[in-house]
């Protein structure tokens, strides 16, 4: 019977393979990063292969402070395999995904069954916002599995049933957790801490556990998160950690206006961006008991990961969309949990879930009609006075974008399919939630295929190609009044011991010409500001101005 099992599991690990690969694969390095993390990861990366130096993460080739190094060091592995380009910076998160599918099948078939393993990796890799993110080049994604993945295995290690592998379980959890602390930081342990106190509670601090078992944990997890900042202690780089430690206090304490927000947002974005998990995942906060103690033990954790995320999140200044995507996990989770227990006829989706399901694919669907329709015509929006209209603005949305003017089929689509599915699960058709998920997977897919692009035309891509088309030219290269990293990575910039600082760059005498990229609605202040700028041009928000060698200041 074993002999017979096991070829059946690796036909299901190759079977989610090939379908994460034919999703997350294609297209990948068809449109440039986006500033602005997306390029700085990608530049971090970029530069630890120019400099030679994996040890230190550096932005302009100066230390940054801000992230460990680990995920850059995958990011540089996969520009040494594909080259220093798109596809190689959005790589490492499509193995992510992989990865990611095959441990909730692992997780979910190991604590339910191979069925309940199924249906959330459905529920995972269906969800809007966990798709976009594995074809994205930031982060979060390698971050949050490793945390999950630590959690995991620790509430693996509380299971009483599984007393022959509770000590392995306990070390790959430190070590897992301890990867986290070198992708992102602290903040997985902070994470981690949280849900164990709020464990501790609900256990009343009654827990089956050995002082040596709390003494390995502790001292793996140090090890395997601690390495890096250890070694950055023996160099003598106290200030890297000092600004490492400095940043992370920064985003819970301070409050920049681009990214502040209410505090509700994270419910916002969790609810409409996990979607259809989200809304599925409403019916499981009910008393069902469950069939093992693992199985409560590990529901329990997740409803703790689930808020906790939230309210972290929520307590932070910074709101940014994929702060909270570590929530996605129990989300999913909760929402196959639902979706297992509907099959077996053990809970019921009522009518309320289905009006929700329709009324937030609505909302999709008339993102997708109404932008394109919105931007192909523009002039609607220049008569009008909103705030937000400023001079990039109002530049930016007259870029020369094409539509196809078919994209209004993507939303349509969607509806359709919702509503099909809708009346399948409200006659009780078990294919009804299955046709649910794959036509939001497609509605997901089609979205990025077609908007992405669009969207990347609007905000960034007239820059990126002066960038780029300075590439290789001995100049200087630099933005003004605003943020961004795009400059270095497609001007291609190479390490030097110049100074090419703006105050040094705007003073009378320069070797070489200075490039000088600022957005539309600064240009009369850094035009005053710096007489000596020359407007080369100015296209689809953005004026781009030079400094010519020898110029010499009246």
């Amino acid at each position: 019977m074993i002999v017979k099992a096991r070829p059946k599991k690796v036909l299901v690990y190759l079977g989610i393979i090939a379908f994460s690969a034919v999703f997350l694969l294609p297209f990948l390095g068809s449109v440039n990063l986006f500033d602005s993390d997306e390029i700085n990861y990608a530049e971090s990366a970029r530069e630890m292969i120019l400099s030679g130096d994996y040890m230190t993460v550096q932005v302009d080739f100066k230390a940054f402070p801000e992230k460990p190094p680990l995920f850059f060091w995958l990011q540089a592995l996969s520009m040494k395999l594909f080259g220093i380009n798109e596809f190689a910076a959005r790589f490492p998160n499509v193995v992510c995904g992989i990865l990611s599918l095959v441990i909730l099948y692992l997780l979910g078939s190991r604590i339910y069954s191979h069925r309940f393993g199924l249906l959330w990796i459905l529920s995972y890799g269906a969800a809007i916002l966990p798709f976009f993110y594995f074809k994205s080049g930031i982060i979060d994604p390698w971050f949050n599995l490793f945390t999950f993945l630590g959690i995991s295995l620790f509430v693996l290690y509380l299971d009483p049933e599984r007393g022959k592998n509770r000590l392995l379980n306990l070390v790959l959890s430190a070590v897992s957790l301890g990867l986290a602390v070198l992708t992102k930081g602290p903040v997985a342990v902070l994470i981690f801490l949280i849900g164990f106190i709020a464990f501790l509670i609900f256990k009343r601090f009654r827990l089956k556990s050995s002082l040596l078992h709390v003494v390995l944990f502790v001292v793996l997890l140090s090890v395997t998160g601690g390495s890096w900042y250890f070694y950055q202690l023996w160099l003598g780089n106290i200030d890297i950690l000092h600004d490492f430690l400095e940043y992370h206090i920064r985003l819970f304490t301070s409050d920049p206006a681009f990214h502040n927000g209410f505090f509700g947002y994270h419910l916002v974005v969790l609810f409409l961006g996990v979607f259809p998990a989200s809304v599925l995942a409403l019916k499981s906060f009910t008393k069902k008991a469950e069939a093992t103690e693992r199985q409560r033990i590990y529901r329990q954790w997740m409803y703790i990961l689930l808020w906790t995320v939230i309210l972290l999140f929520s307590l932070v200044k910074t709101k940014l969309l994929h702060y909270s995507s570590l929530a996605y996990f129990p989300i999913t989770f909760l929402a196959a949990w639902v979706w297992d227990k509907w099959i077996d006829r053990k809970l019921e989706i009522g009518g309320w879930q289905v009006t929700l399901i329709f009324l937030v694919a609505l909302i999709h669907a008339a993102a997708a009609i109404i932008f394109p329709l919105i931007t192909e015509h523009y002039d609607w929006l220049l008569e009008r006075d909103f705030s937000f209209m400023n001079d990039y603005t109002r530049e930016a949305i007259q870029r020369n974008v094409h539509w196809s003017g078919y994209e209004w089929l993507i939303g349509t689509f969607l509806i359709l399919g919702v509503i099909v599915s809708s009346i399948q699960i409200l006659r009780r058709n078990l294919n009804g939630l299955l046709v649910l998920h794959l036509v939001v997977l497609l509605f997901s897919t089609a979205s990025i295929y077609t908007f992405t692009d669009r969207v990347e035309g609007y905000t960034q891509r007239a820059a990126i190609k002066f960038f780029q088309g300075l590439r290789g030219q001995d100049v200087y290269v630099k933005t003004l009044g605003y943020k961004s990293f795009a400059h270095l990575f497609y001007f291609d910039k190479q390490p030097t011991d110049e100074d090419d600082s703006l105050e040094r760059l705007m003073g009378n005498d320069l070797e070489k010409d200075a490039y000088f990229v600022m957005k539309a609605d600064k240009k009369e202040q850094y035009l005053q500001r710096y007489p000596s700028l020359e407007v080369l041009k100015e296209q689809d928000g953005y004026v781009f101005t030079v400094k010519r060698a020898g110029f010499k200041q009246e």
